[in-house]
């Protein structure tokens, strides 16, 4: 049943929230670097004793389209790790001009390949092919993005299933420091299908379900959500996570003090000292600390936690224990 609480108006919640003001260190710093060592650990362990049961080592299938730079950095970036805990590779290249039905074909060599235990298709994609088409070629049993719309319904449904790698991250964060989502309030900036909307799925379902979820009660923010009622939700929120694509969408003022700030964010800009390219998130890291009792930075938070999950998510593939 529902407790029974007093209300505070909707147009006093901003007020209430600014009005709370006490002294603190700054944040604790979650190192995802750190957490992904101890998953590559698990994983590697995992793997070796698979072998030793006399199975074949998990084969992980990478197609990588065209020539974007981000994009062949994740890919060795993924392989490196699959080669560190036992899990063989390869990478399928393709030029930019491919068509979408020379890519379905060759998803679907990959498929019926006994060999492959888990296969992705590196996003973005080119323009003129459809990544919603191309994700759901990928057989599920294989599908260890866990974009196929088979996997994201059992997701939806709190059913076992192959949760996409950068949700999943941000649940093992979360688990993993020991950060407390029962009857939390939670923003997550970012509808995408692949992230913001696994992300709130997790954390808001039931804990008791097959597949467990955070029991959180979950706003999700996009961007037509204007700025202001944006602020009103995340000082309100006890966990802010933020996979908008917006540099320093989050700064200080928006977070109330005490919260947990995690950012999966990727942007790329011009740094106006240096002029390099430098990678920064979606939340303003150096002022919002100040008041977080938790942090992602970026780089080295999500982003390693993501390629150990998807390793995870591969070994779970060669062990067929969904499909």
């Amino acid at each position: 049943m529902w407790q029974k609480r007093k209300e505070l108006p909707v147009r006093s919640c901003c007020k209430y929230v600014l009005g709370q003001q006490t002294t603190r260190s700054k944040a604790t710093v979650i190192s995802g670097t750190k957490l992904a060592k101890e998953i590559h650990k698990e994983v590697q362990k995992d793997v070796a004793s698979w072998l030793t049961l006399g199975n074949k080592r998990p084969h992980l299938s990478v197609i990588l389209v065209g020539d974007n730079p981000a994009s062949h950095t994740y890919v060795k970036n993924k392989i490196k790790a699959a080669t560190t805990v036992g899990i063989s590779t390869e990478v399928i290249q393709r030029p930019r001009n491919i068509s979408q039905e020379e890519l379905l074909d060759v998803i679907a060599k990959l498929n019926n390949d006994s060999s492959v235990s888990g296969l992705l298709v590196q996003l973005p994609l080119p323009d003129h092919i459809s990544e919603r088409v191309i994700c759901n070629a990928v057989a599920p049993k294989k599908d260890v993005d866990g974009f196929h719309f088979v996997n994201i319904g059992k997701l939806c449904l709190d059913q076992d299933s192959i949760i996409p790698a950068t949700a999943g991250a941000v649940w093992e964060i979360i688990k993993r420091t020991g950060i407390e989502t029962f009857g939390k309030n939670v923003v997550v900036a970012g509808r995408s299908k692949n992230v913001g909307m696994p992300i709130s799925m997790l954390l808001h379902t039931d804990g008791k379900h097959e597949r467990p979820g955070g029991d959180a009660t979950v706003t999700i923010t996009h961007r037509y959500t204007p700025k202001q009622l944006l602020k009103c939700h995340t000082q309100l929120a006890d966990i802010v996570i933020v996979a908008a694509g917006i540099p320093k969408l989050i700064t200080a003022d928006m977070i109330k003090e005490g919260a947990t700030v995690i950012d999966v964010g990727i942007n790329y800009i011009e740094d106006p000292v240096t002029g390099k390219t430098m990678l920064i998130g979606d939340v303003d890291f150096e002022e919002v600390k100040k008041k977080a009792d938790f942090i992602t930075p970026v780089p080295g938070g999500v982003g390693p936690v993501t390629v150990a999950m998807l390793l995870k998510n591969t070994l779970m593939t060669a062990k067929k224990l969904i499909f």
